[in-house]
């Protein structure tokens, strides 16, 4: 075999590698969107604070985050957020329709890239600290963005709801009643399940 005709051949390798490759990565993207929805539209059942449902689906968003980089984790944040806002905004959307809009999409699709960001700078360091790391920032992130957004847009609404229960403090009536019960719920089984995460991470690895 020539060296151009060993060339040709090598070129055409990679090419098919990179289409299996872009297929794989396709595939596994889609089936954990599929997942996203799945797990929020479960979490429908569970409201412990009696405001918004917690939210199940950040574990898939921290592995596709993960396996896939920076842009799969914010499409996987992106879809979350255009889920809550289709099922879990009617509370604000009442209130203010394109801010609770613009909140609930920038808080999904924010998250799923901070984790993203996170995991990629750490995990040649240490996989399991990138892993756990990724799961702790992504709802803090998601949680931040949104009592952001509160403040920005829905404070009165809020001081109307703390007054309606007997409580003064908007600020302190937002975290400890609105989303502080969600966040930590959510926070603990991200980081409860780490272990899982890490697992299917190095799976998922082996098989790109």
């Amino acid at each position: 075999m020539s060296t151009n005709e060993k060339n040709i051949a090598a070129v055409n390798n990679a090419a098919a590698s990179a289409k299996r490759f872009d297929a794989k990565r396709l595939t596994g993207v889609g089936l954990l969107t599929a997942l996203v929805v799945v797990l929020q539209l479960v979490a429908l059942a569970i409201r412990p604070t009696g405001f918004f449902n917690i939210t199940l689906c950040l574990v898939p968003i921290v592995v596709g985050a993960a396996l896939y980089g920076v842009k799969a984790g914010a499409w996987l944040g992106f879809v979350f957020g255009v889920i809550v806002t289709i099922t879990d905004s009617a509370a604000f959307m009442v209130i203010n329709a394109p801010a609770t809009i613009a909140v609930c999409v920038l808080k999904g699709l924010l998250a799923g890239l901070a984790a993203s960001v996170v995991y990629s700078l750490l995990e040649k360091k240490n996989l399991f600290a990138a892993t756990i790391t990724a799961a702790a920032v992504c709802p803090i992130v998601n949680t931040g963005v949104f009592a952001l957004g509160c403040f920005a847009f829905f404070m009165p609404t809020i001081a109307e709801w703390g007054a309606a229960a007997g409580i003064e403090n908007a600020v302190f009536y937002l975290f400890a009643f609105v989303i502080g019960t969600n966040f930590f719920l959510e926070l603990a089984v991200n980081l409860l399940l780490s272990s899982v995460i890490v697992t299917i991470i190095k799976l998922g690895k082996r098989n790109k």
